[in-house]
């Protein structure tokens, strides 16, 4: 029945990411593959297409490779048509399929007998034709017949896109295709072509921009300074607006040898991005001012003043125009508009105020949704440089009651964004009035979910005291008591920050009773914070990151204890002649360094400094900034142990080069670029402090106490940013390992003899969440498998330890979200061994990430029978038998 197969084949097309599950694809094929040689021609052609859906699993099967090829001479169009489909998905899959095919796709493409819309299904084929260099150029070689051969518009058509493609898998001869494109847009007068031509330059010029040389640029800006046709003009700045952010752009500026340098506005590029920007088209002048910013951005070595003032001219007129308009074409032009600005302020800091003073400017008269979008620029400005003035925040806070007096979706989505904004330019401290402002609109017009929108910016910002009054305001809202519990743990650890803020340069004891307070605090929001975990929302970043800042605050009162115990308990008078006998000159320093205080100060932050190492390894969802955030908790670690070792443990071989070279990366926010200057300025007060004293003699002097508390003081005086991961994944990702063989009762050991070795079968399925590989992308999985010895049953002998554990590594990289691998294991020692399977992930930048998850199992050895009945024949003192003595490893089964 045609009917139930074809049933099958949309099963397995829709099925085409598992069919590496299944098990006995043998038996898989050969149930399909019996249909080959039926009478029927339909039965035939949906058997094909099951075989090309089936590729990626039997790309070598030499019975499929010659039914397809048999199947292209049929007399049937239907059975040649899934023939082609087949010949297509086994091409791409396998080599040897793909050199046997290409002569015969060749002939039938070149014969006169084949009709020209099965030329046009068949020329497709070509593009797989990538698994070597003299197959490509061959391919390469009838495509360019065809193309001179068949000058109508289908046939051009298909056989440049196929050319791109070829080019584009190949990786040869991808220049002369963008010159044969180029070619096409300049003289081919048919639109479809060009069309055609400026989609496959769009697609070279995002995957191999490297290859374009100025001369391709410069053909590509001529024809586009000369067609009369906006849509075309549109493809093309497309082109050269993807092209202007990459390498390619500094090629084409760089000037050729043997001519003199021009300045940038001659050059053909910036005459048409320049004439684009105040287009009526607002694609092409987007396209137009992304250009001039990417310029701006990419070639900060040339005098550019004059390009730079016509980006920012350009992208105000489209600021203006697209922030009345509430279209989404408009809409989509502004977000371009907004980046574009961001960019430029980035690379350009001295055109940040004119780009902000627009911004607000327009913000008053714009669209709702212009506004919110706007409001995300001003924040992301804000968040790189502190331009922001106060006249500019009053102006903010004038609109923030104007939108305040009605409650639509629009609106509330506007507060959000205001609030942020406002929160990013006061970042030290909000005064009273802002505070009051701010809860009377969210009282007045704002639903629960807003203020906890503004309450967890305010959390992200440092600003913790309003975002303690917002969750306190929100903890009889909700109606789940793990909400209720989330709440009053974020309450309670932004009144433990705010506790911080308190903190006096000099004033060591109230510095003390402030951390004091802070723990108390911060222990009543770990127990909520672990009452709101759920089973399928376990918390486990939040709680890990909590624990360890409560440690890390236990730590830091603790070195500031033992600081001030320097007055309690001074060198004794003999402490001169203890050092000058023991040759130990700690020794002057009396009871501190006998006590080893110091000593465990500094591994303990070391040890702080590598569990929040393991937290960085266990966050492969995380953003950018959440990961930052946790990197600078760990360099502050690292820079107190480093300051306790330069100080007293060994001054003599402190470094300070591998430190202070942290602060010439480029800042992303404010919290980060506060915590880089507090780690500058006690680097350089550790270093003068070396140079200024001989080493150990201003230990007994308030020199050293003085500068180990001031760091940590500085350190918490800057308000704690909890970043987005710690409210929000927008990226998940999970692996579901399954072992095979498995006991039916996971406590229940696995059995088997000692003289064998296990076969253990690890398979996986990599799970995501909605937005898949949105930070980063797994490249493979890291697989560990150790076994350890648990208890040993029989004789008690000394054991080599290389017997007693297994430790095995295996990477798979996942196909379809799929992999699955295997491991040989002995068990050579009767008794009961844990089997640990763990898995990790790596990346495409190649960092490992500990995702876990961490499987266990049990592994009964047996002693076999043979070598128990000789033992036991030994033991009652009998010589083993003659038949016993000519046993084999053969005659055993």
């Amino acid at each position: 029945n045609n009917f139930l197969r074809l049933c099958v084949l949309k099963v397995t097309q829709q099925s085409e990411k598992h069919l590496e599950k299944i098990l006995n694809v043998d038996e898989f094929v050969k149930r399909v593959f019996s249909v080959i040689h039926s009478n029927d021609p339909v039965a035939r052609a949906i058997t094909l297409r099951m075989l090309g859906s089936m590729a990626s699993i039997i790309p070598e099967r030499k019975n499929a490779h010659h039914s397809i090829r048999q199947s292209l001479d049929s007399h049937d169009n239907v059975e040649v048509e899934a023939a082609i489909f087949a010949a297509a998905n086994f091409s791409a899959q396998s080599k040897d399929f793909a050199a046997g095919i290409c002569n015969k796709i060749s002939e039938m493409i070149q014969g006169l007998a084949t009709p020209v819309d099965l030329k046009l299904k068949l020329i497709p084929i070509l593009q797989h034709m990538h698994h070597d260099a003299s197959l490509a150029s061959s391919s390469r070689q009838l495509l360019q017949q065809l193309v001179t051969s068949y000058p109508s518009t289908k046939m051009v058509i298909v056989t440049l896109h196929t050319f791109t493609l070829l080019a584009a898998s190949s990786l040869v001869d991808i220049p002369k295709q963008v010159q044969l494109l180029l070619q096409y847009l300049k003289n081919d007068p048919r639109k479809a072509v060009k069309r055609l031509a400026i989609q496959d330059l769009k697609l070279l010029a995002n995957k191999t921009p490297h290859t374009w040389s100025r001369e391709n640029i410069q053909a590509l800006c001529e024809s586009a300074l000369h067609t009369p046709y906006d849509s075309l003009k549109l493809g093309m700045l497309s082109v050269l607006s993807t092209l202007s952010g990459t390498i390619a752009i500094k090629q084409y500026f760089s000037s050729a040898p043997g001519t003199a340098a021009t300045t940038a506005r001659s050059f053909d590029l910036v005459k048409l991005a320049q004439e684009c920007c105040y287009h009526n088209n607002r694609g092409i002048a987007a396209h137009g001012v992304r250009i001039l910013t990417n310029i701006s951005a990419s070639c900060q070595e040339k005098d550019l003043l004059p390009l730079e003032q016509d980006a920012v001219f350009g992208l105000e007129s489209l600021l203006v125009l697209c922030s009345q308009d509430g279209s989404p074409g408009a809409q989509a032009t502004l977000k371009i508009t907004l980046t574009c600005m961001v960019k430029l302020v980035k690379c350009r800091p001295h055109l940040s105020q004119s780009v902000v003073e627009s911004l607000l400017t327009q913000l008053h008269s714009a669209q709702d949704a212009a506004r919110i979008l706007m409001c995300h620029c001003l924040a992301a400005i804000a968040m790189q440089l502190p331009v922001l003035a106060d006249g500019m925040l009053g102006d903010l806070m004038d609109l923030y009651k104007v939108i305040g007096r009605s409650a639509t979706d629009k609106k509330q989505e506007l507060l959000v964004s205001l609030a942020t904004v406002i929160f990013v330019s006061s970042q030290k401290a909000l005064s009273s009035e802002i505070k009051t402002v701010i809860k009377q609109q969210l009282e007045n017009v704002s639903n629960g979910w807003t203020a906890y929108r503004i309450a967890r910016q305010a959390s992200r910002m440092g600003n913790h005291d309003m975002a303690r009054e917002l969750y306190q305001s929100l903890l009889t809202q909700v109606a789940s008591e793990h909400f209720y519990f989330w709440l009053n743990s974020l309450k309670e650890f932004s009144h433990a920050e705010q506790c911080l803020t308190g903190l006096q340069e000099d004033n060591y004891s109230s510095a003390l009773s402030c951390i004091a307070e802070a723990l108390k605090s911060y222990h009543k929001g770990i127990a909520s914070l672990t009452a709101a975990s759920t089973p399928l929302n376990p918390l486990s970043f939040q709680c890990g990151f909590v624990k360890l800042r409560i440690d890390l605050l236990q730590a830091f009162s603790q070195l500031i204890c033992t600081c001030n115990s320097l007055k309690t308990s001074p060198p004794p008078a003999i402490a001169t002649t203890i050092a000058m006998t023991s040759g130990n000159d700690l020794q002057r320093c009396g009871r501190i360094s006998n006590q080893a205080r110091m000593k465990l100060s500094m591994e303990e932050f070391r040890n702080l400094a590598a569990r929040y190492g393991d937290l960085y390894q266990s966050s492969f969802d995380a953003d950018s900034a959440t990961l930052r955030n946790v990197e600078l908790q760990q360099q502050s670690c690292l820079l107190i142990s480093h300051a306790i070792e330069a100080l007293i443990l060994d001054p003599e071989s402190a470094n300070f080069q591998e430190y202070s070279s942290n602060g010439t990366a480029h800042v992303e926010s404010e919290y980060e670029r506060r915590m880089m200057s507090v780690f500058n300025r006690v680097l350089e007060e550790v270093e003068s402090l070396n140079r200024k004293y001989a080493p150990v003699s201003y230990l007994a002097s308030n020199g050293f106490k003085s500068c180990l508390c001031s760091a940590v003081i500085a350190l918490l005086k800057v308000p704690l940013s909890f970043q987005r991961y710690f409210f929000q994944k927008l990226q998940s990702t999970s692996i579901k390992l399954a072992l095979s063989p498995s006991p039916r009762n996971p406590a229940e050991p696995i059995a088997v003899q000692n003289n064998q070795q296990l076969a253990l079968k690890v398979e996986g399925v990599v799970q995501h969440g909605s937005k898949p590989g949105l930070f980063r992308k797994i490249q493979s999985v890291c697989l560990n498998v150790s076994s350890v010895l648990q208890s040993k049953s029989g004789q008690d002998y000394k054991i080599p330890i290389d017997n007693m554990t297994n430790e095995m590594e295996q990477r798979v990289e996942p196909h379809n979200d799929y992999f699955s691998t295997q491991f040989l294991l002995n068990f050579v020692i009767l008794g009961t061994h844990n089997i640990t399977v763990e898995s990790s992930v790596i990346d495409s930048n190649g960092i490992i990430w500990k995702t876990g998850p961490k499987t266990t199992i049990f592994v009964k050895s047996l002693e076999d029978p043979y070598s128990q009945q000789v033992r036991l024949q030994q033991q009652q003192g009998q010589p083993p038998s003659q038949q016993q003595q000519q046993r084999t490893a053969y005659s055993r089964f």
